[in-house]
């Protein structure tokens, strides 16, 4: 379980801003998961979730206590377009796997979830301390894939023909993350005592 302190109010970027979700979040996340391009890219399962599967998924992982959830907004108009998270936080190792949903088809391709990530990647190296963050993606998602490899994330691990999709096997790439020093990764950030917190790929072995 997560730790309370952990969970920020809200974390700001330039164009989104992500806050802590709140019950009313619940009809955007029906939507979102109710549909089926968004599902081919997100759900494991073939097909969108059905309303009573997204209601508990909706109080367990954006409400409830076992994964540090929170939704992005757009700056500018405060539009709610998506959810990412960090769940399976393990502060005594100093890890946990990292989501993401933009929800919003019309906010795709737009960065929004790129800083998210970056945002996200900030808060868990910078001030949870983490030392590593994963996650899983389907090898046809290239618009998340791209984000991803922006982040820094790397492949440490591929799953083949672990998913089928549009009448063919697909595989799933694993990936990961952790913090940095090194003045030419392209994924830079710093926390407020001028700290390099880049993320550069390294295996689940490595530590710091």
């Amino acid at each position: 379980m997560a730790h309370r302190s952990w969970f920020p109010e809200s974390l700001a970027g330039s164009r989104v801003v992500l806050r802590r979700h709140i019950p009313a979040n619940l009809g955007a996340f029906l939507r979102w998961y109710s549909d089926a391009e968004v599902a081919r890219l997100t759900r494991y399962q073939d097909g969108p979730m059905r309303p009573e599967e997204i209601e508990r998924f909706f109080t367990a992982r954006a409400l409830g206590p076992e994964s540090l959830s929170l939704a992005v907004h757009i700056c500018e108009t405060d539009r709610l377009i998506g959810t990412c998270a960090l769940s399976q936080l393990d502060s005594d190792n100093g890890s946990a796997l990292y989501h993401i949903t933009i929800g919003e088809k019309d906010a795709w391709g737009h960065g929004y979830g790129t800083e998210a990530t970056r945002l996200m990647l900030d808060h868990a190296f910078g001030t949870l301390n983490l030392h590593r963050i994963a996650l899983s993606v389907f090898s046809f998602n290239e618009r998340a894939i791209r984000s991803y490899r922006s982040c820094g994330f790397v492949v440490e691990g591929r799953a083949r023909e672990a998913i089928w999709r549009d009448g063919t096997p697909g595989s799933i790439g694993r990936r990961g993350v952790r913090p940095s020093r090194d003045a030419e990764h392209p994924g830079r950030s710093h926390d407020a005592g001028g700290r390099d917190l880049r993320a550069t790929a390294m295996s689940a072995a490595v530590r710091r």
